[in-house]
């Protein structure tokens, strides 16, 4: 439930109720498990996945691997339905993502690992990974499991680069404001797995990969880095994107020296399309941004919202995404555009914050807090935004609340609300005014919602 530190009148509860309720239906559309239930069923020795059959009988082993958010539920409803089947099998997922009580995993590892920077738990676990995929046949079938934070979950850096050297490229390319796009074409190129690296490490078995997309757009070579996809991306764009950000001092030499030498063709491109590992691969996106989009619709709808889906294809700065959201509200209560009160407007994707201050936030965090600048005064509005996986940023919060009156009550309790957004301190404001949205670890992870309001 959304309650803040403030009394509400009846009114208020309500529409805070209403707005849990849509929320919840998000996340409860893009659950991992069920997600894997509706794509893959398993019939005698026949294994259907999406629109292609497995032939088990063919298969002499199974292996699970893979990484993410989401990795926990995923493993437990493969178990579910394949069982003793299972050769061995071992994902990463985040510090905290186990599977919840009373949900037994037998045959799949699970790792704990360090997300949004990598750790030694999840180099180790990914480096096992590895090894178990080594000597591979065509009578072996894996299972690659990925959802978001699977490209920090599952890192392998090149023998030359050291994990340190990875935690520095990691910090400096988180604050620098970097899409998710130009981040993971850097990671793919340091990597001994990511960029398809790790379907040319499987061939000849046949590789399935059920994605749980947390990219704009669901481009399956950039969500999890692309492990088994072939890479769009060249070492000259991943060079590009440390020049672009003036980031070439700043990270280690290692990856500057690497990246260099692949630009100069001293280091085998990642595979790319028509390399003949992919042709025994299959990749299927099991979950994403757009379902959980149209579940809060369908529910807003329900509780009696006029309700729009504008975008899932959202990015830019948090701050200046936050003044668009704001805009919208106010011409909703204006003059009933792009639909009449009450309305629910929808919108999806991934927001980015450059940091230039020593506070504590995330990147939905910080857009709520820029949305109720530009909320000032006006009545029965609100933003509401979503990390959809209940960490935004290194925080155990998921998002926050803006509404009209939020700046004003700020100003009241001595809060200075321009000064926590100039020093990037969005969850300690929040904080105060109990605001934050709170949902604990979701297993899952479909990147952002954020929803705008006129009551």
């Amino acid at each position: 439930m959304l309650q803040p530190k403030r009394r509400l009148s009846d009114t208020g509860r309500k529409r805070r109720e209403q707005v849990w309720d849509i929320l919840s239906a998000a996340l409860g559309a893009v659950d991992p498990a069920q997600a894997i239930r509706q794509n893959v069923r398993l019939e005698g020795d026949s294994l259907r996945i999406g629109q292609r059959s497995y032939d088990l009988s063919k298969y002499k082993r199974i292996f699970v691997v893979g990484g993410g958010k989401a990795g926990s539920p995923m493993v437990a409803a493969i178990e579910e339905i394949l069982g003793q089947r299972i050769t061995a099998g071992l994902v990463n997922v985040k510090h905290g993502y186990l599977p919840p009580e009373g949900v037994s995993i037998r045959r799949v590892e699970i790792v704990e690992a360090g997300h949004p920077t990598p750790d030694e738990a999840g180099r180790r676990g990914t480096e096992r990974m590895v090894e178990m995929l080594s000597g591979l046949t065509e009578k072996d079938l894996v299972l690659c499991l990925i959802s978001g934070g699977g490209s920090a979950l599952m890192t392998l850096p090149v023998p030359a680069i050291s994990l340190a050297d990875i935690q520095v490229l990691t910090g400096a390319l988180l604050r620098c404001g970097a899409t998710i796009n130009e981040i993971n074409a850097v990671r793919k190129h340091i990597s001994r797995i990511k960029g398809g690296q790790l379907a040319r490490l499987a061939h000849p078995a046949q590789v399935v990969s059920l994605i749980l997309s947390d990219v704009v757009g669901n481009p399956l070579d950039v969500i999890a880095s692309g492990p088994t996809v072939p890479d769009t991306t060249t070492f000259a764009q991943a060079y590009g994107v440390l020049e672009k950000y003036d980031l070439l001092d700043q990270v280690p030499a290692s990856i500057v020296e690497h990246l260099a030498a692949g630009v100069a063709g001293k280091i085998a491109e990642t595979p790319k399309e028509g390399d003949p590992a992919f042709a025994t691969v299959y990749n299927l996106i099991v979950g994403s941004n757009e379902i959980a989009a149209q579940a809060a619709l369908n529910r807003a709808r329900e509780l009696g919202f006029n309700a729009q889906l504008l975008s899932t294809y959202v990015e830019g700065e948090a701050r200046e995404v936050a003044k668009v959201l704001a805009a919208l509200a106010k011409e909703m209560a204006r003059s009933g555009r792009p639909i009449p009160r009450p309305g629910c407007l929808v919108l999806g994707g991934e927001t980015t914050v450059t940091i230039t201050g020593k506070g504590q936030g995330g990147r939905n965090q910080e857009m709520a807090l820029a949305a109720a600048l530009a909320l000032e005064g006006w009545q029965d509005v609100m933003v509401v935004t979503l990390a959809t996986d209940g960490s935004d940023g290194p925080t155990d919060a998921a998002g926050g609340v803006a509404t009209g009156e939020t700046v004003a009550w700020a100003r009241e309790m001595g809060l200075n609300p321009e000064q926590y957004l100039a020093d990037n301190d969005s969850y300690h404001f929040f904080e105060a005014l109990g605001e934050l949205i709170v949902t604990g670890p979701t297993n899952t992870n479909v990147n952002d919602l954020a929803f705008v309001f006129a009551f």
